[in-house]
C-alpha cells in the first residue's frame, strides 16, 4: 500500500512537470496573441479614428476571427482603454519612480521634455495621445479613462515637485507650479500640429521643447 501510494504521488509530480512547459507555452500564446490584437488595434484606430474603426477590422488586421477578440476584450471601448494603458502606464509609472526631488528643477523639466520627444511623440504613443485629443468630446468616458490613467497620477507628481521648487527658490515664482499644465502645453501643441500641419510646415520636436524650458527657466549657463 505504501509503495502504490508512492508511485501515485511520483506519477503526479511528472505529470505536473510535463504538463508545466505546455501550461508557460499556452500562456506565451495567449499573450502573443494579444499583443498582436493590440498592435492591430492601434494601427486601426490611428487610420480610422475610434469611432470608424470596426473589431472586424481590427481581426482582420491582426489575422484572427472577430470573436477570438472577445476572448481577451469585452467590446471596443475596453480594448482601446487596454491600448492606452499598456503603452502609457509604464512611462506614468516611471514618473512616479523617478527621484525627482534629487534632482535640480531644471534636470527635472529636461527628463520630461525627453521623455515627450523620445518616448511619446517618436513613437506610436503620439496616436494614442492624439485620439483622446480628438475623440474625447464625444466619447466623454475616454476622455475620463484618460485623466484617470495618466493625468491625475501624472500632474500631482509635478505639482508637487514644482511647489518644493518655489521653496527652494528654484523657481522665481509660483505661476508654474500653480498651472503645471504649462509645461506640457507645447507637447500637445506638438501633437496636433503634426496631425494638421506637418506636411505643410515641420516642426522640430525637441528644438520647440527646447526653447520652451528657455522661457520657463532662462537660458542654460554655460559650462
Amino acid at each position: 500500500m505504501v509503495g502504490s501510494s508512492n508511485d501515485r504521488k511520483r506519477s503526479t509530480a511528472a505529470r505536473a512537470r510535463a504538463g508545466a512547459p505546455r501550461g508557460a507555452a499556452r500562456v506565451g500564446r495567449r499573450n502573443e496573441r494579444r499583443a498582436t490584437i493590440l498592435s492591430a488595434a492601434l494601427d486601426e484606430f490611428a487610420a480610422r479614428g475610434f469611432e470608424a474603426t470596426r473589431l472586424d477590422d481590427v481581426a482582420r488586421r491582426a489575422g484572427v476571427a472577430k470573436g477570438t477578440i472577445y476572448l481577451y476584450f469585452r467590446d471596443k471601448q475596453s480594448l482601446f482603454q487596454e491600448l492606452v494603458r499598456t503603452m502609457l502606464s509604464p512611462l506614468v509609472g516611471a514618473i512616479e519612480a523617478a527621484p525627482l526631488r534629487d534632482l535640480p528643477i531644471r534636470a527635472v523639466v529636461e527628463m520630461i521634455v525627453d521623455v515627450f520627444v523620445n518616448e511619446i511623440y517618436g513613437t506610436h504613443r503620439k496616436d494614442v495621445i492624439r485620439l483622446i485629443v480628438t475623440e474625447g468630446p464625444r466619447f466623454p468616458k475616454l476622455a475620463e479613462f484618460y485623466y484617470r490613467e495618466v493625468i491625475a497620477r501624472v500632474l500631482p507628481v509635478i505639482r508637487g515637485r514644482l511647489m518644493l521648487a518655489v521653496d527652494r527658490g528654484e523657481l522665481a515664482n509660483d505661476a508654474l507650479a500653480r498651472f503645471p499644465q504649462l509645461l506640457v502645453a507645447p507637447a500637445l501643441l506638438a501633437i496636433l500640429w503634426s496631425s494638421l500641419f506637418e506636411r505643410f510646415a515641420p516642426l522640430d520636436v525637441r528644438e520647440l521643447m527646447r526653447a520652451h524650458v528657455e522661457l520657463l527657466l532662462g537660458t542654460r549657463d554655460p559650462p
